[in-house]
């Protein structure tokens, strides 16, 4: 199991980091040329900017059980289908159950800003918001070592 960062603008790559090394796991940081990110504990991997670049990078670069962390609900859906497991910002995983909805709210928010709509943007994160993310990443992690790495039970 390694942990993947979707890292393009990605709020919670420190503590993410902190998990890795927590529980001894690889940990890959992709971006693009514009978002370099350089941690100590993580490799990072910088892809050219373009529309989807480090998605499809990420997506390639996946094996069944990795963990990816990020708030794109398009590249979730993605590593869902590869047999990983997705976390956004907030602590919540992304699953089959709840994939398509967020698909859909993304869908229909893109359709009213394409209109000339305008929705509120994310409101100031909170350090309490960081520690739920924390909390649920390392139940997460935590539930997949006692399954085993690729889902068998130990």
């Amino acid at each position: 199991m390694r942990i993947l960062i979707d890292a393009d603008g990605y709020p919670v790559v420190d503590e993410t980091l902190n998990i890795a090394k927590q529980f001894a796991l690889e940990c890959l940081i992709l971006c693009d040329t514009s978002h370099c990110f350089e941690r100590k504990g993580a490799q990072t991997l910088m892809f050219s900017k373009g529309a989807d670049s480090v998605d499809f990078a990420l997506v390639n670069l996946l094996r069944p059980g990795d963990v990816v962390v990020t708030q794109d609900y398009g590249l979730a859906a993605m590593c869902l289908a590869r047999s990983a497991l997705a976390l956004n910002q907030d602590g919540m995983e992304y699953t089959a159950d709840n994939i398509d909805a967020l698909l859909l709210v993304r869908h229909t928010a893109r359709k009213i800003r394409s209109a000339g709509g305008r929705l509120r943007g994310p409101v100031k994160r909170t350090a309490a918001q960081d520690r739920v993310f924390s909390e649920a990443l390392t139940e997460l992690v935590q539930s997949r070592q006692r399954q085993g790495f690729w889902g068998e039970k130990i």
